[in-house]
């Protein structure tokens, strides 16, 4: 067989000769034959007919099986690739079929097992993209080779492999998102169930009947029990996926009942001490049981109604119950030391490593979960619900409620859980001793880490048990806990175990137990008691408190304090590592509500900062160092400026830790959260770490660090904290960051918003600095004005505007006109007025050829108020500015349609400070006495009638609300040093400085003079003003 594709500039044409040398050289063991056999890949890899050729050479069987590996592995990769029709360089049509048609068979006469998995695979990623669309019998396809390959005279590995295919497929289909997906699935299961299930049964009962007569054909049973496991784990996805309703389905029923035999059967065989079956048939028996096992919590979770109509669903669960409860007889410790044997709580339950009676007593508990919410808090669909959905739901929760959740079933399942399920097992106890920060992290696992271990499953099905049956579990619980709730019951086991459920139902016990009592009498004594044991009491009083406190108010604080301080001492021998860091997660919980204060915290805060700080740093896991560094910082973020008497410890503890860290990134993100709070709450005295701050937000932020994908934007948060909090006296420190802001401000960064606020905060407290470097801003200011949304445009026209008023503020009209160079310099000006431009041709036009504009109404008042400050400055710099701008069009030209758009736009300023702004600014223009502005008198009437109106009211006794003329009048209680910028810059601003009335009235005045006095100005301007807006005008007393 040969195949040569010439490929047009390279050395190389692809063939299966070329092709295979290729593949044996990247698949080899020297390591430049590999390099260059990937390359030559890398390089076919877009070149039609490379696919179809790997492929051909999978296929072949006689060839080495790591070639045949590398080739399966390409073939797979590439279809992740180019199999979409919308990819680069997506396969063609013909090549695609070619591979499709040969899949299926070459999966099924694969001889090695890791070979037909890849390939399994291969066919199961194409049925996801093709199916049905693209190729519409391919399930169909697989099914009738299930079907060929299941016949007396096929080799019997053939059917195992065809079942693989069939398993990967549904698999791939049924984690589909897309409802056409799934509905297509469901379209092929019942044709899928016929046959799969009829395989299923048929083996089984070959390998059972063979265990059960003793017959000599070991091996054809394994081979039928393996089949079996395989069509069994296709039947476990196809009846989660294949029906929105299983229970509608009398097939669905037939085999439902089936399964629910062989699960009794089974687990009879499993449990069957006295028998003794090959080992490896113990292990597909007990395989066998933990995929329906699977399939009865997917269904009851996912199909709850489903689930609870199903036959005998209720007395499922009831067996499943009855398991639990003997599994429950030696679950837990009654002994301090601990026996040989057990298996860890923890461990991973879907691993086969597990006991299969642990496996299906968590399945339980996960079951009888999920029939809790089933009745009391089912999922909420967004489909449409039929009359005959509502009334099945309706149904299985009476049928759930009424035959299985009964009130004395809720009671024993609390007694249980609490006395069995509750209490530790000698391999938590060894490895609390053994592997304390390991064991530790399990035990305070986050996220779905419940539903592998049989403990923390227990206390969440305890909890939606105390949650729905108050009223029944309440006493019982009540009863047990002062029984148990005094120093004088040493039962060390049975006290965790109680404490744990007062602990869980914490909000609803809340009022019925006397919890301050019970801290100050017992807690605060246990926690001192020095005996062999005790050390677990500890670790559950500070999780108990952890609970309580956020729930339960009036407590003794101080106390508590006393506690968590004495379970942080290391000194203490029963203080082990398990008790310090338990207490160190719980401090957190401590401190957030909203009782706390830092007055009370602050005897023992000292004292307690000390050894957590001393416990992050003895401890290794960095899943642990964080949650202890959360505790840090929620302790910085509450204490607020209570925290600066200790400011000095925490900061000599956070950059040691910075450097230790290395690149444990998540650690760095944590320290600089914590400055950040810190920095925060120092205010103005943060000043005195800039030292050690600032060049760790400068190895951050560097656009050439390797820290800066990890850790830019936490360092940018400090960097804008700490920018807040610098005083004009500290801003040299700050300035030798401002070179990071530049990559920050690049259209379409990720940090452009958080890079322009850092900005208009160097505006404000380094003016100076920022006006004599603004021309290397400017060239990213253009491109966002072009090209980015209004929020961001908003936010550069922002800084614009105040760096005109800073330059006014500092340097006065000289330092303005340079600044108004460098606008015109970097084309920033002509970009505004470009889109002034396009907004008054948008305006004149009309009917559906009317032209569009690209600017959003909000920047066109911006644009508007950068030009009012350059014309409220100078009139003069205003004119030869915008004459500069656009130099190849007429003057006159020019401002006319200018000023018809501002008049225009006046109307939609809804801010009283802009539109004064803009009004002072076109009043100024008045003092050019040309006509171009003469002639919009009516229009400058009209909007100074209007003004007045909105800044002058009947109690203002004739003043300009916008008048400041206390400096300290804006000053907040914690004001920044960003916020004193501020008010100090609002302070001189011209808007807040001139009097409306008064401004308007000294330029009308003068106007009229130079016009040659009133009757000229009348005869010659005011005769074209409208009679009702002179009237108007002459009401407001400027005049």
């Amino acid at each position: 067989m040969s195949l040569a594709v010439e490929v047009s500039g390279e050395a190389n044409p692809l063939s299966i000769q070329a092709l295979y040398r290729t593949l044996a050289a990247a698949a080899s063991t020297d390591s430049q034959q590999i390099k260059s056999g990937t390359l030559q890949l890398q390089c076919w890899e877009k070149h039609p007919g490379h696919y179809s050729a790997l492929q051909t050479i999978f296929i072949d069987v006689s060839l080495p099986l790591e070639v045949r590996h590398l080739c399966i592995i390409q073939l797979k990769n590439g279809i992740d690739k180019y199999w979409r029709k919308t990819a680069p360089n997506a396969l063609k049509k013909d090549e695609k079929d070619q591979i499709r048609a040969r899949s299926i068979d070459s999966g099924t006469r694969e001889p090695d097992s890791r070979l037909a998995l890849q390939n399994a695979l291969v066919i199961a990623k194409i049925v996801r993209y093709e199916y049905p669309h693209d190729w519409p019998d391919a399930i169909s396809s697989i099914v009738s080779n299930l079907r060929s390959t299941y016949q007396p005279n096929r080799n019997p590995l053939e059917l195992t492999r065809a079942l693989l295919i069939l398993l990967e497929v549904i698999k791939e289909l049924s984690t589909a998102r897309l409802q056409r997906t799934r509905a297509s699935l469901q379209a092929a299961a019942m044709e899928v169930l016929q046959v799969l299930g009829k395989i299923y049964i048929d083996k089984v009962q070959t390998w059972t009947s063979s265990f059960q007569l003793g017959g000599n054909d070991e091996g054809g049973a394994i081979d039928s029990a393996e089949q079996s496991l395989i069509a069994l784990r296709v039947l476990r996805r196809l009846l989660n996926a294949g029906w929105d309703f299983p229970n509608r389905s009398p097939e669905v029923e037939h085999l439902w009942l089936l399964l629910t035999t062989h699960f009794k059967d089974m687990l009879t065989l499993a449990a069957d001490e006295s028998s003794s079956p090959h080992m490896h048939i113990r292990r597909l028996i007990e395989k066998h049981l933990r995929q329906i096992a699977k399939l009865h919590r997917n269904l009851a979770k996912d199909h709850p109604a489903g689930f609870a109509l199903l036959p005998d669903s209720t007395h499922l669960v009831s067996a499943y119950w009855s398991l639990i409860m003997r599994f429950g007889a030696t679950f837990g410790s009654q002994t301090l030391v601990a026996s040989g044997g057990g298996n860890g709580a923890h461990q991973n339950t879907d691993s086969g490593d597990v006991p299969i009676m642990e496996y299906l007593s968590l399945k339980g508990l996960l079951l009888l979960r999920a029939c809790v919410k089933m009745v009391f808090n089912p999922a909420q669909s967004m489909r449409y619900s039929q009359p005959q959905d509502k009334a099945e739901k309706a149904r299985s929760r009476e049928i759930i409620k009424g035959d299985l959740l009964t009130e004395e079933f809720a009671q024993t399942m609390m007694q249980t859980l609490v006395t069995r399920f509750f209490v530790f097992r000698p391999q938590d106890l060894r490895d609390w001793e053994e592997e304390a920060e390991e064991w530790e992290r399990r035990e305070e696992g986050q996220d779905d880490v419940w539903e592998f271990s049989i403990r923390s499953c227990a206390e969440k099905l305890f909890l939606e048990l105390m949650l729905n049956y108050k009223a029944q579990l309440v006493q019982p619980i009540l009863t047990v806990f002062r029984e148990v709730a005094s120093t004088q019951n040493t039962n060390i086991f049975l006290k965790d175990s109680v404490y744990s459920a007062v602990g869980l139902s914490a909000s609803v016990l809340e009022d019925k137990i006397d919890f301050s009592s019970f801290l100050n009498a017992t807690l605060a004594n246990e926690v001192q008691i020095n005996q062999p044991g005790y050390n677990i009491l500890r670790r559950r009083i500070a999780i108990l408190l952890g609970q309580w406190l956020p729930v339960k108010e009036g407590l003794n604080r101080s106390l508590v304090y006393q506690i968590f301080q004495h379970l942080l001492d290391r000194q203490d021998p029963l203080n082990d590592l398990v008790v310090r860091i338990t207490a160190g997660r719980q401090l957190k919980n401590i401190i957030i509500p909203f009782e706390f204060t830092i007055a009370g915290f602050e005897p023992y805060c000292a004292t307690i900062l000390g050894h957590l700080m001393a416990l992050i740093q003895e401890v290794d896991l960095t899943e642990t160092k964080l949650a202890l560094l959360n505790t840090l910082s929620t302790l910085v973020q509450s204490a607020e400026d209570g925290i600066m008497p200790f400011a000095d410890q925490i900061i000599s503890f956070l950059p040691p830790l910075w450097e230790q860290a290395g690149e444990e990134f998540l650690m760095k993100q944590s320290v600089l959260g914590i400055l950040s709070s810190l920095m925060a709450a120092m205010k103005g005295n943060s000043r005195k770490y800039h030292s050690l701050i600032i060049p760790l937000i400068d190895s951050s932020v560097d656009n050439d660090s390797p820290n800066r994908v990890y850790l830019l934007e936490d360092a940018i948060d400090l960097w804008a904290t700490v920018l807040q909090q610098t005083p004009p006296t500290g801003v040299a420190a700050v300035v030798p960051l401002v070179p990071h802001l530049f990559p920050m401000l690049e259209a379409g960064s990720d940090t452009l918003r958080r890079g322009l606020e850092i900005t208009e905060t160097y505006f404000y407290l380094a003016p100076s600095q920022m006006l004599a470097s603004i021309d290397v801003f400017l060239p990213s200011f253009v491109n966002l004005l072009e090209s980015a949304k209004r929020e961001v445009a908003g936010s550069v026209l922002s800084i614009v505007e105040l760096a005109i008023r800073s330059a006014l503020k500092l340097g006065g009209q000289n330092s303005l006109v340079t600044l108004t160079s460098q606008l015109l310099h970097y084309n920033f000006l002509q970009t505004m007025l470009s889109g002034l431009r396009s907004a008054h041709q948008a305006h004149e036009g009309s009917g559906p050829n009317r032209s569009k504009t690209w600017l959003d109404i909000l920047v066109e008042t911006d644009y508007l108020s950068i030009l009012s400050r350059l014309a409220l400055s100078s009139p003069n710099l205003f004119i030869d500015a915008t004459k500069a701008a656009v130099p190849d069009e007429q003057f006159d030209t020019f401002v006319e349609w200018l000023l018809r758009e501002w008049f225009r736009h006046l109307d939609n300023i809804s801010h009283p400070e802009k539109k004064k702004l803009n009004t002072l600014a076109l009043t100024a223009l008045l003092q050019t006495g040309q006509s171009w502005i003469l002639g919009h008198l009516q229009d400058l009437m009209a909007v100074w009638t209007e003004v007045v109106l909105e800044l002058y009211d009947d109690d203002s006794a004739d003043r300009d609300c916008l008048i400041y003329t206390d400096p300290d009048a804006l000053k907040g209680e914690d004001e920044t040093a960003e916020q004193e910028g501020q008010r100090k810059l609002i302070f001189v601003d011209p808007v807040h400085r001139l009097d409306f009335k008064l401004y308007v009235r000294e330029h009308l005045q003068q106007t009229v003079a130079s016009c040659g006095g009133s009757e000229s100005f009348q005869a010659e301007w005011v005769v074209n003003v409208d009679r009702d807006v002179l009237q108007e005008f002459s009401k407001v007393g400027i005049l």
